[in-house]
């Protein structure tokens, strides 16, 4: 039976049915907003998955191309692999509701998310968090007292447009916009943060946050409302969910056996040294609980250690405030800092906290060297990208490597949305640019290592951003009244605590924030406090990047491609290309140099050689000059007849010099004065009604007859 609840909220009307499409799902709805719909499913299966030691939650978001009325690109003509926005719109719509799921549970939950329509003005994936909470409170009314799904959760994204909050801004309004902020939350508070900005400070995002707290409720209330409509109509029993929990009598053994080495363990600053004790514990545990009479197994022993570890690790931080390795709340590891870690590279960065450590390396390449984006909106083009990479051995792990995961995707691109408010535009800076991160250690924060290492790779390349740009990953602690809001957090300190809430800016304000929180939500208020730590990290770290370089270097690398931008005249533009793209297909082959030219009568033009650019610049310049009387070419021979030489003084342009203009004296055959290939001076003397014209070898030696 069709149920449909509706909301006014920012400029169109939120729209959530079910019951038409997709009936066999256990929760399916359609989220409408302006043009846009997507489709949202969710299927938990009957039985927990055997021996698992983590959550099986599948997340995928899909854009079909008919959504726009395009037909997919490429040989195949359907759609393939996600895209890096698919990836990170699953990430999103993940991030918010996994937490939300209760401890224990094993059973395997697919989210699926289809934009089935797009209007090319409302961006699909807050629309696709809706719907995917949604989906979940229709599949909890079949599973009687024991919903697997703690929701609802409300979710929006705010811009600030000419100092003015907007709900849910178009791409159109995001592109005038100081700030894109994703928010999710419960009816307890915030769980999720995702933003870009420029340069906005702290008191904006929580303004922003406050601005979205009604909307955010309202959108709970209306799935709440959808939830009631649809539990009368519910045909099919419900079904048990069982929860896989700790054995409190082998936890006794556990605490037992185990508390005082945690301790000691967790005094240890370096990650290898603690994670041998903690493999020496395991073994020890294993051998004293695993016997034959035993009825767990050892991941039961696993598991339950690790929760041991968590318990006394928030123990520590909020009873005897002390962190692992024995750490103040504010303090940050050590810092240090390099800029030009390789010889060869246009511009590298090598940045260390701790046990994280970052390469990064920047590439300067030219147009043609841009990143072409298809999207549901239409197509781009990007001339920034930063990509992160994550090799097993920067763990001290073995895997196999099969390309970039979602992980390592959605670290990329948050720290290239935290460094792009700082890049020059492409008048200013007409290259293309490209950093890659590679992590060599890591022990938390490796995304905000990226950050600062990025930073010191564009500063060496010698690309003008307007500011440095650091990144702090901030965790939080909270059991009930008392809360611990700790600094620059490690691995473990992300794995144990309530948050991973990442802040990266310059010293004017925040360009990026990633946040992920485990517990039902924190409060504004909290997140005020969080966001001050976090500034005042960040004025230290901006602090040790400024002592190794203060700004971009004055001049790019020497291996790095030339590129010169010259304007013409956008009535030229085809005799530059000339037909069939021959003319400009000559003057790459002759010179070397990539040249792309703009509608607007930009022609930019890159060499690796000073030498190569000048040809080219010189040879476009002559294309589209306007033959000028009285002014003195070099021209060359083309051919000659007994009336005089024909010379080519410009490029694809030829003028006449007449017998009685090759010399002061009279010629009587004219290859005695210039034979065909031969480079002479000649001036421009006249150009007549048809366009013809004269020119002098004669005048141009004796300019001033």
């Amino acid at each position: 039976m069709l149920e449909k609840v509706e909301l006014k909220l920012g400029g169109e009307n939120l729209v959530i049915e079910t019951g038409e499409v997709a009936k066999q799902a256990d929760g399916a709805v359609t989220v409408q907003y302006g043009g846009t719909v997507v489709l949202v499913t969710a299927v938990i299966s009957d039985e927990p998955r055997e021996e698992a030691s983590f959550f099986p939650l599948f997340v995928e978001y899909q854009e079909k191309t008919y959504a726009a009325g395009k037909i997919p690109g490429g040989f195949f003509k359907r759609e393939g692999r996600p895209s890096e926005k698919e990836i990170l719109s699953a990430r999103l719509i993940d991030r918010p509701i996994r937490p939300l799921f209760p401890k224990g549970l094993f059973n395997e939950v697919q989210v699926m998310a289809i934009v089935l329509s797009s209007d090319g003005e409302n961006d699909p994936d807050v629309l696709a968090m809706v719907g995917a909470s949604s989906a979940l409170m229709l599949a909890n009314i079949a599973f009687g007292k024991n919903p697997p799904f703690g929701g609802p959760i409300g979710a929006v994204r705010v811009g600030k447009i000419d100092d003015e909050f907007v709900i849910n801004p178009t791409y159109a309004q995001l592109d005038k916009s100081s700030l894109d902020l994703v928010i999710a939350a419960t009816e307890e508070g915030v769980v999720m943060l995702e933003a870009g900005a420029n340069e906005v400070p702290e008191e904006t995002v929580t303004e922003a946050i406050n601005f979205a707290r009604k909307d955010l409720q309202e959108i709970i209330k209306l799935q709440q409302g959808l939830q009631k409509k649809v539990k009368p109509h519910l045909t099919h029993p419900a079904r048990t969910l069982e929860l896989k929990k700790i054995d409190p009598e082998l936890m006794k053994k556990v605490e037992k056996l185990s508390l005082g080495e945690i301790e000691q363990i967790f005094e240890i600053a370096n990650r290898e040294k603690r994670l041998e004790k903690t493999e020496l514990l395991i073994k020890s545990l294993i051998e004293k609980l695993l016997t034959d009479e035993a009825a767990y197994t050892e991941q039961d022993i696993k598991t339950t250690l690790s929760e041991a570890m968590k318990q006394q690790v928030r123990k520590l931080v909020l009873e005897k405030k002390v962190r692992i390795g024995e750490r103040g709340y504010d303090e940050i590891r050590p810092i240090s800092c390099k800029a030009g870690a390789l010889p060869r590279t246009h511009g590298s960065g090598l940045f260390t906290r701790g046990e994280t450590q970052s390469l990064s390396v920047t590439t300067l390449g030219s147009r043609s060297d841009e990143q072409m984006v298809e999207a549901l909106e239409g197509e781009m083009f990007k001339n920034f990208m930063l990509h992160y990479s994550f090799p097993p051995f920067s763990v001290g792990e073995i895997r196999p490597i099969r390309g970039p995961g979602r992980r390592e995707i959605g670290h990329g691109a948050l720290a290239e949305r935290a460094l792009k408010p700082v890049m020059p535009s492409k008048e200013k800076f007409p290259y293309t640019v490209r950093v890659v991160s590679e992590i060599l250690e890591s022990n938390g924060s490796s995304s905000m290592a990226t950050v600062c290492a990025g930073t010191l790779a564009l500063m060496d390349a010698g690309v003008p951003i307007k500011a440095a740009v650091a990144g702090v990953a901030m965790g939080l602690i909270k059991e009930g009244n008392k809360a611990a809001i700790l600094t620059d957090i490690l691995g473990l300190e992300d794995h144990f605590g309530d948050t991973d809430f990442k802040v990266t800016g310059t010293r004017d304000g925040i360009t990026a924030i990633q946040v992920d929180i485990k517990i039902e939500g924190i409060s504004p208020q909290l997140i005020t406090q969080i966001l001050t730590e976090a500034k005042k990290a960040r004025m230290i770290i901006l602090d040790k990047i400024s002592e190794v370089i203060s700004q971009p270097r004055s001049t790019i690398s020497k291996y790095a491609p030339k590129i010169h931008v010259i304007k013409i005249d956008t009535a030229k533009i085809g005799e530059v290309i000339g037909p069939g793209g021959k003319t400009i297909r000559k003057i790459i082959q002759d010179t070397g140099a990539t040249i792309d030219i703009e509608d607007d009568g930009r022609v930019i033009i890159s060499a690796l050689e000073e030498a190569a650019m000048q040809k080219a610049i010189d040879y476009i310049n002559g294309l589209t000059e306007e033959p000028e009387v009285g002014k003195v070419y070099t021209g060359k021979i083309k051919k000659v007849m007994n009336f005089g030489a024909f010379c080519e003084f410009l490029p694809k342009k030829e003028g006449l010099i007449h017998v009685s203009e090759l010399a002061d004296k009279f010629v009587k055959n004219v290859e005695d004065v210039v034979k065909v290939g031969q480079e002479v001076k000649v001036k421009l003397i006249a150009i007549d009604e048809q366009g013809r014209i004269n020119l002098s070898i004669k005048q141009a030696a004796s300019p001033a007859k």
